[in-house]
Formats: structure tokens, C-alpha cells, sequence
């Protein structure tokens, strides 16, 4: 089987694993003008392998604004601390939904910290959030 072949069955169960969601901001893939893709949470860059235990499916701009981080500063402390890994954290650990289900509010260090830095409550989500809430869409029923 060739590589590509062997990258396009991994993606498949990437976004499988992950419900269609993004695994940081929870938006769902069908919903959503640009491709999701297979995110490197420990980055190529940082020594990660694009094996599947190390991949997470992510939206464009989850994946954007985490880049290549790994750690970023908790508003609440102003201490430095480890992003979400979705392999090895559960989300409902370190965030939950606000009252009106638009934001996503961090519960620890690392909630809050992965909120801030991957900008999970940017407008645009909050708009997508609205308009699946309103269609009873969100939230996500395993949050």
C-alpha cells in the first residue's frame, strides 16, 4: 500500500475517533466552509511523529493558532502550562459551556490556557454555536 494511501486511512480514523468535531473548540466539520485536518498535537518541529496516537482532528483556526505550541500562559495565574492533549486529558475535565452555551470557560490551567491561545471563543464560533444552538445542534452531546 502506498504512503499516500497508508496518510489518507489515518486521516479517516483521525476524524472517526474525534465524532467530527474538532477535538479543542468542539466545532463540527459539517459545518464548516475550510477542511478540517489531522493536527500533530506534540509537533513534527517538537519531535512528534504523525503516527495516530499523535494526531488530533482539528478545525483551520484551531490548528492555526496552535501552530507549533505545545505550552501557553493561563490568564488567571500568568503561569506557563501544558495545551490540552485530547489523547490523553478529557475535555469535560478542563472545560465546560458557559450559561448560554456560546463560550467555552476553562476549568484548570490548562482549559484556560488552550482557550487563550487557540482563541476557542473567536467570533465566529460563537456565531456557529448560536446558529447550531437555535437548530439544537450544540452542544455536543458528549460534553
Amino acid at each position: 500500500m502506498s504512503e499516500s494511501h497508508v496518510r489518507l486511512a489515518i486521516r479517516r480514523r483521525v476524524k472517526a475517533r474525534a465524532g467530527q468535531l474538532c477535538e479543542y473548540c468542539r466545532a463540527p466539520d459539517a459545518y464548516s466552509p475550510a477542511s478540517f485536518c489531522s493536527e500533530h498535537i506534540l509537533p513534527l518541529s517538537r519531535g512528534g511523529s504523525s503516527n495516530f496516537d499523535n494526531l488530533a482532528f482539528a478545525c483551520s483556526g484551531c490548528n492555526a493558532h496552535k501552530s507549533d505550541r505545545v505550552a501557553a500562559q493561563d490568564p488567571l495565574s500568568g503561569h506557563t502550562t501544558r495545551l490540552f492533549h485530547p489523547r490523553l486529558d478529557r475535555w469535560s475535565e478542563h472545560f465546560m459551556w458557559s450559561s448560554n452555551y456560546l463560550q467555552v470557560v476553562g476549568r484548570t490551567d490548562v482549559g484556560r490556557a488552550t482557550i487563550t491561545c487557540l482563541k476557542l471563543n473567536r467570533a465566529n464560533l460563537q456565531n456557529l454555536r448560536l446558529l447550531l444552538l437555535k437548530d439544537g445542534k450544540h452542544p455536543p452531546t458528549d460534553d
